[in-house]
């Protein structure tokens, strides 16, 4: 196995500059200048990615700057001994002792089990100790060398309590703290689960943090790491012996229905390593009161947005996310039944809307009706999709309920939905409704109630009497305004043709643009896909709305690609290599493609992209492009009509925001100042 630390990888008491940006591209250019990796940029990219994403500074003066990136040719070690400290977001001050961990995208477990084995040796004091007062690179790497293999730390001299405390955990199992033999009282038991985006180091060095605070407490604390290495599951016994559980986590618990019915704490990842003796105890305070927040019984869908909410989240940020969610699950509904209606239409013409019931009842392959198999076939493609559609409404309604007040709140959504569907009152009228649900059930769910009506709550009670109310308020207030507004908007929209049907195109062209695939491109897109179930022959403007959406979401990708074959020089080897696939995902109407570009320079990529998407948006209106499917981009040819103009109108968009971002890369450059050759220390 390659060696992952070198002398050549480490720097002894230097200046490497002021901020982490500074630190992390030399130690980037170290690892690139000994051949382990292929580029300083890419590398430096990455890692200042994950950097922005979470500060890696921990208690103790020290920092684990890490990724994971494709420019890394093999698993790396750079080490910096600091000389003045840098700030790396450590609550108890700057770093002095920096380890830059560079793993490739396919690294072999082997080698992740060192990179998180060292990560961990970083929160003993003996081994940092050590590391400060070792006297050349050599010493640092033979340090290094003996913590991957377990050896103790021969040059730092340790204090007896020291020693004493490493004595007493040593036998302890690892991953676990419990209480002295001595002890009369019931131990107190915890479970954790540690997890980070990379999985390399916080998710370890978290665990290990957990385990030492619990075993100074009393506590017995048993920890599953969820990391790259690999993750052994808790045992269920143990899980169900525990009084409370801990999640440190920054990403999804894999599993979390395990835990059902547990005290929890939830917090990021890093203060495990920051806070574990008070993590501790608030599981222990979570224990002892019947009030405390729970893992849900009806499995794991209680994610990060939740504890967002019960952390100060607005009501805006609320709505918005179950606004989000409704539209995130209507839109199989929409997808599938639009492109089943638009091949209806292909195989049976218009006029199939007017006898596919008909023919699909009537009719079969061995009793065709007249006009043969495509009739036929175009009539039961288009009821399916037909059916399929009038699930857009119940849907987004039943979703955002379930945003709200998980599964108790789906089927007085759905319900809702339904009414307003009945109604006449359109997707408004679901949003509505949807809302209305959610919250209705939430409130009826914190009800107190008797031990033994509790399991009839989620299943009968709050979706019975949520269905009750909400539905009862859409059929008795609100359905009948909602419904005369829709069909005012259908009318105003179809009734837009020459400039104003332009102004809305560049004005939905700007949305989709504006930050590729997040809260103002989803309004965009949930608009125009919720109307297009309205289209009709006689009335296009909805499928034309439809059509300016896709074709303005698909230029960002596309331009970014063709950015990079015109100018190489301007984007980095990573960049190159993202502008390959951007092409198909441009293609595809996936927007987030040119997300690593926007990233990267957020105030070239999106401006350049809202000017061609602008242009896109009305040219499309323009032309009376119109698109019956609400996704797929030109893979979906035959649901486009004036499908030689949507094409023309992508091209002139992505040309455009080509050429601006190339030109603004080239010409509004900001001079900055070079950190990556080291500053030579002031004796």
């Amino acid at each position: 196995m390659t060696q992952l630390i070198t002398t050549e990888l480490v720097e002894l008491d230097r200046n490497l500059g002021n901020d982490p940006e500074a630190v992390i591209r030399h130690l980037a250019s170290k690892v690139a200048a000994t051949g382990r990796a292929t580029e300083v940029e890419g590398l430096f990219a990455d890692a200042y990615a994950r950097e922005q994403k979470t500060a890696t500074g921990i208690p103790g003066g020290i920092a684990i700057p890490h990724c994971r990136s494709a420019a890394v040719v093999e698993p790396t070690l750079a080490m910096a001994r600091l000389s003045p400290k840098v700030d790396f977001g450590a609550k108890d001050g700057p770093a002095d002792l920096v380890f830059f961990i560079a793993a490739p995208d396919g690294a072999d477990q082997a080698h992740l089990k060192l990179l998180s084995k060292l990560a961990r040796s970083l929160i003993k004091k003996d081994f940092t100790a050590a590391l400060r007062n070792a006297s050349s690179e050599a010493e640092i790497v033979e340090l290094v060398d003996g913590a991957l293999a377990d050896k103790p730390a021969a040059h730092a001299a340790a204090p007896a309590e020291t020693v004493a405390a490493g004595a007493a955990a040593s036998s302890v199992p690892a991953g676990s703290a419990t209480a002295s033999a001595g002890s009369t009282a019931r131990t107190r038991r915890i479970v954790a689960v540690t997890a980070c985006p990379t999985g390399i180091a916080h998710t370890y060095m978290a665990a290990d943090s957990l385990v030492a605070a619990a075993q100074e407490a009393g506590v017995d604390l048993q920890v599953e790491t969820q990391g790259s290495s690999g993750a052994k599951p808790l045992d269920p016994a143990v899980i169900a012996a525990a009084d409370a559980v801990i999640f440190a986590v920054d990403v999804d618990v894999r599993g979390k229905e395990r835990f059902a019915g547990k005290p929890v704490i939830n917090a990021p990842v890093k203060r495990g390593i920051d806070e574990p003796a008070k993590m501790v105890q608030e599981a222990l305070a979570a224990a002892d009161d019947p009030h405390a927040r729970r893992v849900p019984h009806y499995g794991a869908e209680e994610q990060a947005e939740q504890a967002a909410a019960e952390k100060g989240e607005h009501i805006g940020q609320k709505l918005k996310r179950a606004l989000l969610t409704g539209v995130s699950y209507m839109i199989p509904f929409v997808a599938g039944g639009g492109l089943l209606i638009a091949l209806g239409f292909l195989l049976g013409g218009y006029d199939i809307t007017g006898v596919a019931d008909k023919v699909v009842l009537e009719n079969s392959f061995a009793n065709l009706p007249e006009g043969g198999l495509a009739i036929y076939l175009g009539a039961v493609f288009f009821k399916i999709g037909a059916l399929s559609m009038g699930f857009l409404v119940p849907a987004l309604a039943g979703y955002i309920a379930y945003a709200i007040a998980d599964r108790p709140g789906i089927a007085p959504g759905f319900v809702a939905g339904a009414v307003s569907g009945f109604m006449g009152a359109g997707f408004l009228g679901g949003i509505v409704g949807g809302l209305l649900a959610g919250y209705i059930a939430h409130l009826i769910g914190t009800w107190q109630v008797a031990r033994w009506l509790r399991g009839l709550m989620p299943v009968v009670i709050i979706p019975l009497l949520a269905s009750i109310v909400a539905s009862g308020l859409m059929f008795l207030v609100l359905g009948g305004p909602i419904a005369g507004l829709t069909t005012a908007l259908n009318s105003w929209l179809s009734g837009m043709t020459g400039a104003s049907a332009v102004v809305l195109g560049i004005i939905l062209g700007l949305m989709m643009c504006f930050d590729l695939g997040g809260p103002v491109n989803k309004v965009a897109y949930a608009f125009a896909v919720a109307g297009l179930s309205a289209g009709s022959a006689t009335n296009q403007a909805p499928w034309q709305i439809m059509a300016t959406v896709m074709a303005a979401g698909m230029v960002p990708p596309l331009a970014m690609a063709l950015a990079t074959v015109l100018d190489k020089k301007l984007f980095s080897l990573a960049e190159r290599e993202n502008g390959k696939a951007a092409w198909l995902l441009g293609a595809s109407f996936i927007s987030e493609g040119a997300i690593p570009f926007a990233a990267a320079d957020p105030l070239r990529v999106i401006p350049a992209s809202m000017l061609g998407g602008a242009l896109t948006g009305a040219l499309t209106m323009a032309f009376n492009v119109t698109s019956q499917a609400p996704h797929g981009g030109i893979f979906v040819f035959f649901a486009i009509g004036n499908v030689l103009m949507f094409i023309v109108s992508i091209i002139a968009g992505t040309v455009v925001s080509a050429l601006a971002v190339v030109a603004l890369k080239r010409w509004a450059v900001k001079k900055s100042v070079d950190t990556v050759e080291p500053v030579p220390v002031t004796v």
